[in-house]
């Protein structure tokens, strides 16, 4: 049986969407395949790449890619927008998409303070996505997508 694909959605590709398919390889690579994109690709945030590999998840192999790479060439099972932008923006429909879904996930990189608030921003929101992929699994029936 194949493994639905599931692609997170952010504007810049650089924070929050890399976490989430990060987190959703560690969790359920068994059961889904995860990608990520964004709106305006901006390369992947130093924050995010210091506060993963703080818990052994480095996002060593990851790129900031755009939407456009994967519209009308791999089919998402799910497409899960984890910012307001993204979801205003993203096309409601386009080819090879499933079930849309949206978790509104705070901005961590739009966060200003030291460098030691900003980082302690970045765990949070680290930990919030964390938290959301393990709610998602307990929830989401793997024969409903492909």
């Amino acid at each position: 049986m194949r493994k639905p694909k599931v692609l997170f959605l952010c504007t810049g590709n650089s924070a929050r969407s890399q976490m989430a398919e990060a987190f959703l390889r560690k969790h359920g690579g068994d059961r889904f395949e995860a990608y990520s994109a964004g709106m305006e690709p901006k390369g992947i945030n130093p924050y995010a790449e210091r506060v993963m590999e703080a818990i052994g998840m480095p996002l060593d192999g990851h790129r900031s890619k755009p939407l456009t790479e994967y519209m009308g060439e791999v089919h998402f099972g799910y497409l899960i927008t984890v910012c307001s932008e993204a979801d205003k923006n993203c096309p409601s429909v386009f080819p090879g998409m499933g079930e849309r879904l949206h978790w509104d996930l705070e901005d961590p990189a739009a966060f200003e303070g030291t460098e030691a608030e900003t980082l302690a921003k970045f765990r949070e929101v680290r930990d919030e996505i964390e938290t959301r992929i393990k709610r998602w699994l307990s929830e989401v029936s793997v024969g409903a997508r492909s």
